[in-house]
C-alpha cells in the first residue's frame, strides 16, 4: 500500500507506553519528522496513517504541526474537506493562518457559502484577517455573485487599511465585474498606484463577463500600445478571443492568435478551443476545423464548439459526422453537446434526423431533455414549416415553455405567414412580461405581410404605451482592424458621400443581372416608390459598399448582422458576389451565409 510505503520510509515510532522509559527522545527532531512525513502524503490513506501516529506522539498541540496536516488535508488534490474540518475542530486555538486555509479549502471545492461563514466565525473570535484571507473571500463572492456580501469585505478591507493591497485591488476588481458593476470595478482599477499584469487583466475580463466587447478590445489595445512588456495571462486572452468571436473581429482575432504562438510554448484545451470558436464564428470554418482535428485532446466542450459551429454554417450532415467521430473516440456526450447536435439538424433541416437523435439522447444516453432540447425541436419543425407540430410539441412538453421556446414559434409563424398561430405564440409572450422588442415587432412584420394595417398600427401603439424601444438593425464590417457599423439610411459615417455614390454605381450593375427590389420585405403602408427608396439603404448593403471602396479586389468581406437578414438583402448580395467578383460572408442573427458566384451556402433555407 502507498500509505504503508510512507511510513516505512522512518522507523521513530514507537508504543506511547515507551515515550516515558526513553530520556532521549527527542521531541523537536521527531516533529520535524512528522512535517516531512505529512509533505510526502499522496493519498488520503497515507495521510490518515501519518495523522494516527502524530497523535499517538501527541504533537497535535503543536500549532505548526497542526497548521502542516491541516494545510495538506484542505488543499492538496486527494484531500477532504470534511476531515480537514474535523481536524480544524479540534485545534483548541485556531489563529489566521489556520482559518486562511480552511477558507481557501472550501473555495477549492466551491463549497463557497461555508468559505463566507468560516469569516463570520473567524471575526466572532476576534481573529483579524490580513492580507491573504481577502483575495480568497472575494473570489467566493465572485463566484456566488453576492455582491451585498463582497461590499461588507471591502468595508473590512477599508477599516483594515489594507487597500492598497495589489491583490486585494484585483480580487475586487474581479468581484464587481463579475456581479455587475462595472463602475466599480473601473473605480478601485482607478485608485491603484500600481497597475500589474493581473490588474489590467482583472479589469478585461470584467468587462468580458458583461458582454462589453468592444471596451474589452479596446483596453486590449490600449495595454499592448502602453505596456510593452506585459505578457497577457491566458484567461484575459480567451476573454479577448470572446470578444473577438461576438463582434466578428477576424483581423484582431488573428493578431490574437499570432500573440499566442510567439508567448506560449503550447495550448491547453481552453485556448485552443476558444480559437476554434473564433475563427467559426468569424466566418472562417475551414480554418475552425483545421485547429480542431489538430487537437491532441478534446473535450466535451471542443466538441460542442465545433459542431454548433457548422450548424451556424448549414453544414449539418458534417456536423453529425463530427459527432459520430466522438462517439468512436469514446467520449461521452452531454446535454450541451446534443443541444449543437439538435441545432445542426434544425439549421439544415434534418427533422428526420433531429427527432432520432432526440430520441438516442433519452434512451441510449440516458440524458434527460431539458428546456433547450425541447426549444431546439420546435425550431426544427418550425423552420421545416410543421407549425401545427411544433404547437402539439409546446402543449405537451413536461416542463413549462419559456419566452425563446414562443419566440421561436412566433418566427416560424411569420416565415410561413401563419398569422393565427403567430398571435397565440406572441400572446404567450407577452403573458410571460416578455419586453423584448423583437417579439413586438415580429408580430407587427406579420401583419404588415397580411396587410392588416389596423393590427400593425396597434401593436407599434403599445410599444409606444410600455416605452419599448427597438434597437435598430445594423451591419458591421471589419476594415484594417477596424470595426465599422452602420444603420439603415445612415449618413454619420466618414466617406459617406463615397459610399452612396458606390451604392448608385451598384444598383446600375444589378439591372443588368435582371435585380428587381422585393418591395414587400418594407413593412409599411407607404407607395411603392417609398418602398424602393427604403430598400436602397439597407445597412447591409451601405456596409458592402464601403468594404468594396476601402478592401483590394478579390479580397474576402465579412459582415456581422445584428437581425435576421431580409430577401432582398440575400437576393442583391448574391448578385453582388458575382458582379465584383467577391466572396461575402454574413453572420446574420440565426446563422451564417456564404456568397460566392452568385450562390448562398444556406441555399435558400433560413
Amino acid at each position: 500500500m502507498v500509505g504503508t510505503s510512507v511510513l516505512h520510509q522512518t522507523h521513530f515510532f514507537m508504543p506511547q507506553d515507551d515515550y516515558a522509559k526513553n530520556p532521549e527522545f527527542d521531541f523537536s527532531s521527531k516533529e520535524q519528522e512528522c512535517i516531512s512525513l505529512i509533505k510526502k502524503c499522496r493519498s488520503l490513506m497515507d495521510f490518515k496513517l501519518v495523522h494516527g501516529q502524530i497523535l499517538k506522539l501527541g504533537f497535535l498541540w503543536s500549532s505548526f504541526c497542526a497548521s502542516s496536516l491541516l494545510a495538506t488535508c484542505a488543499l492538496s488534490d486527494w484531500g477532504s474537506m470534511d476531515y480537514a474540518c474535523s481536524i480544524f475542530q479540534n485545534i483548541d486555538d485556531p489563529g489566521i493562518f489556520e482559518f486562511n486555509t480552511i477558507i481557501r479549502g472550501h473555495i477549492k471545492e466551491m463549497n463557497l457559502e461555508d468559505a463566507l461563514y468560516m469569516f463570520v466565525e473567524m471575526l466572532e473570535r476576534e481573529v483579524e484577517p490580513n492580507n491573504f484571507t481577502f483575495p480568497a473571500l472575494l473570489k467566493a463572492c465572485a463566484r456566488l455573485t453576492a455582491l451585498e456580501e463582497g461590499m461588507q469585505i471591502h468595508g473590512q478591507v477599508l477599516k483594515l487599511g489594507l487597500e492598497e493591497d495589489v491583490y486585494i485591488q484585483n480580487s475586487l476588481i474581479n468581484m464587481y465585474g463579475k456581479c455587475g458593476q462595472i463602475r466599480d470595478s473601473c473605480m478601485v482599477f482607478q485608485q491603484m498606484d500600481q497597475k500589474t499584469i493581473a490588474s489590467w487583466s482583472a479589469l478585461i475580463s470584467a468587462h468580458a463577463n458583461l458582454g462589453m466587447w468592444n471596451e474589452c478590445l479596446r483596453l486590449f489595445r490600449l495595454i499592448l500600445n502602453c505596456e510593452d512588456s506585459w505578457r497577457a495571462e491566458e484567461s484575459v486572452l480567451v476573454s479577448v478571443l470572446s470578444a473577438c468571436t461576438h463582434l466578428g473581429a477576424l483581423d484582431l482575432g488573428r493578431s490574437v492568435h499570432g500573440y499566442l504562438l510567439r508567448n506560449l510554448s503550447g495550448f491547453n484545451v481552453i485556448v485552443e478551443t476558444s480559437l476554434i470558436d473564433m475563427y467559426v464564428k468569424c466566418g472562417c470554418l475551414e480554418k475552425g476545423l483545421s485547429l480542431f482535428q489538430r487537437m491532441t485532446k478534446k473535450n466535451q466542450k471542443s466538441y460542442s464548439v465545433i459542431i454548433s459551429g457548422l450548424a451556424l454554417h448549414g453544414w449539418g450532415q458534417e456536423a453529425l459526422n463530427i459527432f459520430s467521430q466522438m462517439l468512436e473516440e469514446g467520449l461521452e456526450p452531454d446535454d450541451v453537446v446534443y443541444v449543437s447536435v439538435l441545432s445542426a439538424c434544425s439549421h439544415a433541416g434534418l427533422v428526420k434526423e433531429g427527432l432520432e437523435f432526440f430520441d438516442r439522447m433519452r434512451f441510449q444516453h440516458a440524458i434527460e431533455p431539458t428546456i433547450q432540447h425541447y426549444g431546439c425541436l420546435v425550431d426544427l419543425m418550425g423552420r421545416a414549416g410543421k407549425l401545427s407540430e411544433a404547437f402539439e410539441l409546446i402543449k405537451n412538453m413536461p416542463m413549462e415553455p419559456n419566452d425563446v421556446t414562443w419566440r421561436s414559434l412566433l418566427s416560424a409563424c411569420k416565415t410561413h405567414q401563419n398569422v393565427k398561430l403567430g398571435e397565440i405564440a406572441a400572446n404567450k409572450l407577452f403573458k410571460l412580461q416578455s419586453h423584448n422588442a423583437s417579439d413586438y415587432l415580429t408580430l407587427s412584420n406579420m401583419y404588415a405581410q397580411a396587410q392588416k394595417w389596423q393590427e400593425m398600427a396597434s401593436i407599434r401603439t403599445r410599444m409606444g404605451e410600455q416605452k419599448i424601444v427597438q434597437e435598430p438593425g445594423s451591419s458591421s464590417v471589419e476594415v484594417k482592424r477596424k470595426l465599422y457599423k452602420f444603420v439603415s439610411q445612415d449618413k454619420t459615417y466618414p466617406q459617406c458621400e463615397g459610399v452612396y455614390e458606390m451604392l448608385h454605381q451598384m444598383e446600375w450593375q444589378l439591372k443588368f443581372e435582371g435585380y428587381s427590389p422585393d418591395i414587400s420585405q418594407v413593412l409599411g403602408d407607404v407607395d411603392e416608390e417609398e418602398k424602393r427608396e427604403r430598400l436602397k439603404n439597407h445597412s447591409q448593403k451601405l456596409a458592402i459598399a464601403f468594404a468594396l471602396i476601402q478592401t483590394s479586389q478579390n479580397s474576402h468581406i465579412r459582415i456581422v448582422r445584428n437581425v435576421r437578414m431580409c430577401s432582398d438583402c440575400h437576393t442583391y448580395t448574391k448578385l453582388i458576389s458575382i458582379i465584383y467578383e467577391r466572396e461575402i460572408t454574413v453572420r446574420d442573427r440565426n446563422r451564417f451565409h456564404h456568397f460566392k458566384d452568385g450562390i448562398c451556402s444556406c441555399r435558400d433555407y433560413w
